[in-house]
């Protein structure tokens, strides 16, 4: 294959043994050194990463022996870790640190890792070795880890596009391209348009609900955007926003509210024609690859397998979540009427918030004093880890993360031994992607011999100086579950590196991050770390048994709201090759509408312009995911209480048998290995309320 540089990139020297990412890291577990590191230099990496892998793939093609798995499959594992190192720091940058000429950087890289891909999945002389080795590898003596290996990597190829004559290759090549280039340029939009909606308050007395350390956090939020003397209240990515529960004023609801909603809709940053534009060429390389609709495509390569096994799930759930929704709605509608107010979806969570309150004595806002971050963190979430699996975390303040919210952890074993690193960065800035996430900078593989070192992302407002941090519960679930990703990637003891940790099925990567969401509410571990942070009285029991008496209200909205957005990702993917949405708005609406679930006063969980998961992220007509990784959670958390809770017994079933596997083993069958059988989906049917306990 060719080993020159895909067209437009520039022609750079090796790096210079003195690049902070020109080998791996010396620090421990090859953490980064972001100390000196810059946009510039990362830059550099990547096209050198690029160059470099070129060149080792070139020399694997170029080898006169026969096809083998330690010469073909091996080295292909082996190749490209100097792109690798920089892509990870440069993903981090993109999302949680960006800048202008951060921005600048992933719009001239972006359609160049496309080529770079295309460059070694379409290269016909590779796949012809990996095909070969994929045709005699019962024969080869290689170990169940091996075969599936090679397996995984044949799969890649193929629905990559490999097996497609020349001109299919070449046309598939700039399909690509120009999908990397709007992903990324409809990311950009989002970030710009995210910060551009959030809402000026400048009369304090209407932000009337709010805490004084959230009006505090409003006013630094404006300060730091030069509107000294004003509020700004900042937008989280899905549409619901966690103040409308609060604020009383309803004009501030509502425009807060349609900042939400209408984010990225109009003006220089509409992500409308780009999200219509990426649908329809996902269905040109479709139709391209063999397959009549893009989520066709992506379900061939996940547990689901078809588009009719995730239509058969969603068809069960939404006739139930629409009638929970509409029952909660007649509810509200009362309370609103009595206030001498037409209900509306800005009201809905001021009002949902009163029912917890005046039904289940839960109130919401009231909670946040038990749950301060660090505690939720060091009691809650890694004293969890401790019990169920020995893990524990030591701070690292010696180590810098990649901005100055990153703190660092050591994680050991239960037998004391090293395992990694745990980092995390929890508040929401300027610069900062919504959302939450959990990624990695070194994977674990005894092929490489690395170990891991995993990062989450939380976007919680900042407090005011001096203030402790107050979570609120919804924020302590995501807190559990994106450490239940990082968990996957620190138990991972795998021998590949395209098999560590959460490098598993699109849908089933959620389902052991969302077992962990069990323990925040367990009694042994909330007690640990639901403490006031003024008084340190434990949460009442009485609260405790309020919150779970009031966990089913609401779940008609939840469930709604996301399969609406769930129905949505499917209908932009299951567009033929032949259509081109010239109204995004119009579709979406008719979407809705078909699916039955639009519904005025539940907006989908993401709409179409702000909905990054599927247009900036690795979604696309995989959104299905959450819930289809639900049915896996619920079931297993019936598991875990058969058989006594949080034990050590339980833990090391679930990490060795499941969570250390990777993508080692078939998903399914790793699940069966924990629970004896096939999945049921009574369970989750119980737990949002679609049927009766």
């Amino acid at each position: 294959m060719s080993t020159e540089a895909p067209a437009g990139s520039p022609t750079l020297a090796p790096l210079s043994s003195s690049h902070p990412l020109a080998a791996p890291s010396e620090l421990p577990y090859q953490l980064p050194p972001f100390a000196e590191i810059t946009p510039e230099l990362v830059r550099e990496a990547l096209l050198a990463g690029m160059a470099e892998q070129r060149a080792e793939v070139a020399a694997l093609v170029a080898d006169p022996a026969e096809p083998t798995f330690e010469n073909t499959i091996v080295a292909l594992e082996r190749s490209g870790q100097l792109l690798a190192r920089a892509e990870r720091v440069f993903y981090t940058m993109t999302s949680a640190v960006s800048s202008d000429r951060i921005r600048e950087i992933e719009r001239e890289i972006s359609p160049l890792a496309a080529a770079h891909d295309d460059a070694l999945r379409l290269d016909p002389a590779l796949f012809t070795r990996v095909d070969a080795v994929h045709a005699g590898r019962a024969e080869a003596g290689l170990d169940e880890e091996s075969v599936r290996l090679v397996e995984r990597y044949h799969l890649d190829f193929v629905l990559a596009g490999a097996g497609l004559d020349e001109a299919g290759r070449a046309r598939l090549s700039e399909l690509n391209q120009r999908l990397a280039e709007l992903s990324t340029t409809f990311d950009q939009n989002l970030q710009a348009a995210t910060e551009a909606a959030a809402v000026v308050v400048e009369d304090v007395a209407e932000l009337d609900g709010l805490s004084e350390g959230e009006v505090a956090a409003a006013a630094g939020a404006a300060a730091e955007r030069g509107r000294a003397g004003a509020h700004l209240l900042t937008l989280v990515l899905p549409s619901g926003q966690p103040a409308l529960a609060k604020l009383r004023d309803r004009e501030v609801r509502r425009r807060l509210y349609e900042a939400s909603v209408t984010r990225a809709s109009s003006g220089e940053h509409d992500n409308g024609p780009i999200a219509a534009e990426m649908a329809h060429l996902r269905a040109v390389r479709a139709r391209l690859l063999g397959f009549d609709t893009h989520a066709d495509l992506i379900a061939a390569d996940q547990t689901a397998k078809t588009s009719a096994a995730v239509d058969a799930l969603l068809a069960e759930l939404v006739g139930p979540a629409r009638a929970n929704a509409e029952a909660e709605a007649e509810v509200l509608r009362e309370l609103a009427a009595a206030d001498g107010v037409e209900l509306a979806p800005w009201d809905w969570a001021f009002y949902s918030e009163r029912v917890r309150a005046e039904r289940y004595a839960v109130d919401s806002a009231a909670l946040r004093p038990w749950f301060e971050l660090d505690r939720v963190l060091v009691d809650g979430v890694f004293r969890a880890a401790e019990l169920l699996y020995g893990y524990t975390f030591r701070p690292r303040p010696d180590l810098v993360g990649y901005h100055p919210d990153t703190r660092v952890w050591e994680v050991s074993g239960a037998d004391g031994e090293s395992v990694g690193l745990y980092l995390g960065d929890f508040y929401a800035r300027e610069g900062k992607r919504g959302g939450a996430w959990m990624s990695s900078f070194v994977t674990q593989s005894t092929l490489l011999g690395t170990r891991p070192v995993v990062f989450t992302n939380l976007n919680v407002n900042r407090p005011a100086a001096g203030q402790p941090t107050l979570l609120t519960l919804s924020e302590v679930t995501t807190l559990f579950h994106e450490f239940g990703h990082a968990l996957h990637g620190l138990f991972s003891a795998v021998t590949y590196p395209r098999f560590s940790g959460t490098s598993v099925s699109r849908d089933f990567v959620e389902y052991p991050s969302q077992v962990n969401e069990m323990w925040a509410l367990w009694p042994e571990v909330l007690t640990s770390y639901a403490r006031h942070v003024e008084t340190g009285e434990p949460l009442p029991l009485a609260t405790v048994q309020a919150i779970e008496a009031a966990a089913l209200w609401g779940e008609g909205f939840a469930t709604l709201e996301y399969l609406a957005a769930t129905l949505l990702d499917q209908a932009w993917h299951r567009l033929d090759a032949d259509t081109l949405v010239e109204d995004p708005q119009a579709f979406e609406a008719a979407a809705l509408a078909a699916a039955g679930v639009a519904f005025d006063l539940v907006p989908p969980r993401y709409r179409t312009t702000y909905f990054q998961h599927v247009f900036a992220g690795g979604y696309s007509a995989g959104y299905y995911s959450y819930i289809w990784s639900e049915v896996l959670d619920a079931d297993t958390v019936e598991w875990f209480k058969e058989n006594g809770g949080l034990r050590r017994a339980n833990g090391d079933v679930f990490r060795d048998r499941l969570l250390a596997r990777g993508g080692s083993v078939d998903s399914l069958a790793a699940f069966r290995a924990v629970r004896g059988r096939d999945a049921d989906t009574a369970p989750l049917l119980r737990r949002r309320g679609l049927v009766k306990a």
